[in-house]
């Protein structure tokens, strides 16, 4: 049975777990990371050098990177479906998947963490601001393309949606004020009708 190592609060966790629900794959998690430990013993490290979550044990065959994790897992499990069939198609979901780390690299540590994981006095809401800003301009990019189509990659959801996906919806969740994007707030909506989506990525911010 598929193993997957990592809490069920992180970012990239999610996008593992959110795969293998739309997927409908039998598998096992084991929790790991922050306040779970595991991945600073010898164990781990040995699975994964990074020390870090999520890693996977697939019939013993041992992958880390999340966004590596979710390709393998939609190629062995949703061939033409997560992962498409058509060479074009693919490489439009693989460039949104890439273009998810842009995005996380404005968001995670200076709006995410600084609002969720800081204690409100230690904040510094000017760089927060700033931030938000910055995260805005960039998720008009995706969210012009989505007026005129349903899902990043097309029509139907693909592993292009999954880490952005993840990403939007603790930027939809923090307690900020965020610019309107109707592009992006309609696919998040459109995310939010997906049971797998709702159980495993929507759950409360922590």
């Amino acid at each position: 049975m598929l193993k997957i190592w990592g809490r069920g609060n992180s970012v990239n966790v999610k996008k593992v777990l959110w795969a293998v629900e739309e997927l409908g794959v039998k598998h096992e998690r084991i929790n790991a990371g922050m306040e779970h430990g595991i991945v600073k013993t010898p164990e781990y490290k040995k699975m994964n050098p990074n020390s870090l979550v999520p890693t996977i044990d697939d019939d013993g065959f041992i992958l880390w990177e999340s966004h590596a994790i979710v390709r393998y897992l939609a190629a062995k499990h949703g061939a033409g479906a997560l992962a498409p069939a058509d060479p074009k198609a693919r490489a439009d979901a693989d460039r949104w998947m890439d273009w998810a780390h842009t995005f996380a690299r404005e968001f995670q540590r200076p709006v995410f963490w600084a609002m969720v994981r800081t204690p409100p006095e230690q904040r510094d809401m000017k760089a927060v601001g700033e931030a938000v800003k910055k995260c805005g301009e960039l998720l008009a990019i995706p969210s012009a393309l989505l007026e005129s189509r349903p899902y990043l990659a097309g029509n139907a959801l693909t592993m292009g949606d999954i880490p952005l996906g993840c990403h939007v919806q603790l930027w939809m969740r923090v307690p900020i004020e965020r610019p309107k994007l109707p592009g992006l707030e309609a696919w998040f909506k459109r995310l939010g009708e997906r049971p797998a989506f709702r159980k495993i990525v929507d759950i409360p911010l922590s």
